[in-house]
């Protein structure tokens, strides 16, 4: 007798299929891992960096901490926004099969990224220094920020290719190669920035500019690389000179989530630069203090975003092949994860602030200025982390308007109430912060809200997938 043939394995399924079929939970793990170590390591670079700059005193702290707000929004524009967009874009063109077109966003991501770098740029240099210069702060606080402003925007084109080369990556649901070049680059960028902060190895001693020359420079170098990799052919998609077409469709289909979503990362970080300016009336001490604990909050936007950019693949993906009950599933499943993140380090940081305050500052007036702020705001980071991980969920679903209605809220509550605190009825600094407390619970709250009662069913994402078959 002969033995019975064996029956043939089953083909592996294609990414996108996976991102169609495969469990909610453990897709999200398994996409949103190579991400979540890359901004973790990328979270150190900041961390390594204010304590580099802290050992050069009060007045450093206080001027980077004027300008860190600028850093990240082109970093928040670049990955989550117009980048989330971007990726958006290429996931719902490869749900539908349409590779042609998911290799022509790539062109129409690169000129985003080279017209962007330019325009920030513009912007710095007509009006940055001349609004530093209005803050009662000391001089040498100004003069510093000025002139990292002037590295950072005049080689800020390199942070915007960086971030939407990464974009189109993760939107074809390859979360592995920018996330090793990442972390590649932050192993570059680490002592680099010792070296020019600190003047090691004999390199010249650039104090607080050192950092910006440092994360221009890392940037870049990884920037070059994604690209490389596009050009190689190694991924889905390639860069090819065939498919430089530009068209106003898909610069249309970026604009139409990008540009909404662009005002949540504004709203944050003027939030935070409006902080700035009323907690610096309380003094020098009190702005290093804040802004060593408000740079938390920078951090974990990096760690819910490798949770929000698996989202926003999977759910983009998804919303592309008409499946709506499947994109809210991954989004309360991503939406939960990322709540649980963010809520079990704010409440372990808010019962021992010294684990992260302490790390930066041993002035006592410093502490106590940073360890206030987890200690009252830390508990609601859990709404934070809801919040933004439905923001990147609702880009991939091409509705972002409830999110940015209730970033709008939280950026009304926080700052009115702030500023209505402080210099309206001479509160202290406890107050200030339990208003920016209140605008994360809501900014949560809100969202989650919203899409419970059906945003993602709303004809916007439906027309969308119809329209795009």
């Amino acid at each position: 007798m002969t033995a019975p043939a064996r029956a043939a394995p089953a083909p592996a399924m294609t990414r996108t299929e996976q991102m169609l079929n495969r469990p909610a939970l453990p897709l999200i793990l398994t996409m949103a891992a190579p991400n979540a170590v890359a901004f973790l390591v990328q979270g150190t670079v900041s961390m390594t960096e204010v304590w580099f700059i802290g050992h050069l005193g009060t007045e450093a702290l206080a001027a980077i901490a004027l300008m860190f707000p600028a850093l990240m929004l082109m970093q928040m524009l670049s990955n989550g926004a117009i980048g989330g967009a971007l990726s958006s874009s290429v996931a719902r063109a490869l749900g539908r099969d349409r590779k042609d077109q998911a290799e022509a966003l790539i062109w129409h991501g690169l000129v985003i990224a080279l017209a962007a770098g330019t325009l920030f740029w513009l912007i710095w240099w007509f009006g940055g220094p001349a609004l530093l210069q209005q803050l009662d702060v000391a001089p040498l606080v100004k003069t510093e920020a000025i002139l990292y402003g002037h590295i950072l925007f005049a080689g800020g084109m390199t942070l915007w290719l960086m971030g939407t080369v990464a974009a189109i990556y993760r939107g074809m649901g390859e979360m592995r190669s920018p996330a090793v070049v990442m972390v590649l680059g932050s192993f570059v960028q680490i002592p680099l920035s010792g070296a020019l902060i600190l003047g090691w190895a004999g390199l010249p001693k650039l104090g607080v500019a050192g950092a910006a020359v440092s994360v221009v420079l890392s940037m870049g170098l990884t920037a070059l690389v994604l690209i490389g990799g596009l050009v190689r052919g190694r991924q889905i998609l390639q860069l090819r000179r065939s498919a430089f077409q530009l068209q106003k469709a898909l610069f249309a289909d970026i604009f139409r989530v990008g540009a909404l979503s662009s005002l949540s990362p504004v709203l944050t970080v003027l939030a935070i630069a409006t902080v700035n300016v009323i907690v610096s009336s309380f003094g020098a001490t009190a702005l290093a203090g804040y802004g060593i604990a408000a740079r938390l909050e920078f951090l974990l936007i990096p760690l819910v975003f490798g949770i929000g950019a698996a989202m926003t693949a999977i759910i983009g993906t998804n919303v592309g092949a008409g499946r709506i009950a499947r994109a809210e599933q991954v989004g309360w499943t991503g939406g939960a994860l990322a709540a649980g993140l963010t809520g079990s380090i704010g409440l372990v940081l808010a019962l021992a602030p010294h684990l992260w305050a302490g790390l930066f500052t041993d002035d006592p007036e410093t502490f106590a200025a940073g360890a206030r702020f987890l200690q009252i705001v830390g508990p609601f980071f859990l709404f934070q982390g809801l919040g933004l991980a439905l923001y990147f969920g609702s880009q991939g679903a091409g509705e972002i308007r409830w999110p940015i209605f209730a970033a709008l809220v939280r950026f009304v509550v926080a700052i009115g109430g702030a500023s209505l605190a402080a210099y309206g009825f001479g509160y202290g600094l406890d107050m200030v912060y339990a208003c920016i407390a209140a605008g994360m619970l809501l900014f949560g709250v809100i969202t989650a809200g919203a899409i419970r009662l059906g945003a993602w069913r709303s004809p916007g994402p439906r027309a969308l997938a119809a329209n795009e078959h």
